[in-house]
């Protein structure tokens, strides 16, 4: 019999839309692919492996970094890196008593609350570019201070990690620096002027938008630099659909969006031509997906299996020879956190079969495990991944 793949190569082979020993799994290498904190202790303490104390990944959306033990008994092929951002630098040392409330201000200058009682995660509650106004103010004239994205302090130590990685076999995943483009500018103007925006004040929108990618091409140039020769996946994204449609209108997207995205994927390729670009977007993006193609994304995570338009066998048929799929196994908005384990294996074995045909797919769920989440319901996937999962 051959030798079996190391986990690096069995994701670099299904990344060139080939067929593996069997599929690569990932869990916890991006902010979307991940397990918050309470899911993850409970999967800990179900598998009987012993308590230790909590590592994040991300703060604001509480998500733990899996350890070795975990990773390894689970068969995970995928080990993030996860820079210094706002959403994991010192959240915990910079919170400050708003009330029922914690409170954080992060580098962005947008403000989140996580709630003392029962609280799951940090929420947005202020932007901080809300009470422009655009007919008054051209974005280059904003009074605001950018992040200093190229800041080399943000990557201390992750080449030693990235090689230790390497060493090891595993495929190496590298994060960015924020939400995308799109996000961000509803992050800063707040969601409805930024939407608001795009149809009254275009020029305001696409300047600004500018501005977001350049911080982005500033953190990767730096980012790269030092690491593009040791990753295997550059990780961007930003939310473009909803659970029908996109938020805004394709040919909004194409004409104030995509130029800017383009301009980061170009930077990336440059700085590291070997990686692959995993671009997420949650919701229904069908329709840009050709874009999405066009300007160098390698491989669209999720698979939002609930969205109209995302249904897998139609989006394998149609766009599987020119992109991967990187997500997708299994329904987290229903079926995951409230169905029975035969419901779980049942909705993974019918996504497998659609998505791993001839490769180009990578097992996640379609995003994060949210705490609800029973561990049974975890296992229940992970078995059925263990039982179709092969080539």
């Amino acid at each position: 019999m051959p030798n079996p793949l190391s986990s690096r190569q069995r994701l670099l082979t299904t990344l060139e839309h080939q067929e593996p020993d069997r599929i690569p799994r990932d869990l916890g290498s991006t902010q979307v692919t991940g397990i918050t904190a309470g899911a993850y202790r409970n999967l800990r303490r179900f598998l009987t492996l012993p308590e230790q104390p909590t590592q994040w990944s991300d703060v604001i959306q509480q998500l733990a970094t899996p350890t070795e033990d975990l990773l390894q008994q689970l068969g995970v092929d995928t080990r993030g890196l996860f820079p210094l951002t706002s959403a994991n630098w010192d959240v915990h040392d910079k919170l400050t008593d708003a009330g029922d409330n914690w409170e954080y201000h992060d580098e962005w200058h947008v403000t989140h609350h996580f709630p003392k009682q029962h609280g799951h995660w940090f929420s947005m509650v202020a932007s901080p570019l809300a009470t422009v106004d655009p007919a008054a103010t051209p974005a280059s004239q904003l009074d605001y201070q950018w992040p200093q994205a190229a800041n080399p302090a943000r990557i201390a130590g992750l080449r030693r990690q990235a090689e230790s990685y390497r060493d090891a076999g595993k495929a190496v995943v590298l994060k960015g620096l924020c939400a995308g483009v799109f996000e961000m500018s509803q992050r800063l103007r707040g969601m409805e002027n930024a939407l608001m925006d795009t149809a009254l004040y275009p020029e305001f929108t696409d300047t600004l938008a500018g501005q977001i990618a350049d911080v982005k091409i500033a953190f990767w140039d730096m980012a790269l630099e030092q690491l593009g020769d040791v990753v295997d996946v550059v990780f961007e994204a930003d939310d473009y659909g909803s659970q029908e449609s996109q938020l805004i209108s394709p040919a909004q997207f194409r004409r104030l969006y995509k130029p800017h995205l383009r301009r980061i994927m170009q930077a990336i390729q440059a700085r590291a031509p070997q990686a692959k670009i995993l671009f997420h977007s949650c919701g229904n993006v069908r329709d840009i997906i050709p874009d999405l193609i066009e300007i160098g994304v390698d491989i669209l995570n999720p698979v939002h299996t609930r969205a109209t338009g995302m249904e897998p066998k139609q989006l394998k048929r149609d766009f599987g020879a020119d992109i991967c799929f990187w997500g997708g196994a299994v329904d987290t908005q229903g079926v995951l956190p409230n169905g029975t384990p035969e419901e779980v294996a049942d909705d993974v074995q019918r996504n497998l079969e659609a998505l791993a045909p001839g490769g180009g797919y990578v097992f996640n769920t379609i995003h994060n495990i949210q705490s609800e989440v029973p561990p049974e319901n975890v296992m229940a996937m992970w078995k059925t991944l263990e039982q179709f999962g092969s080539y």
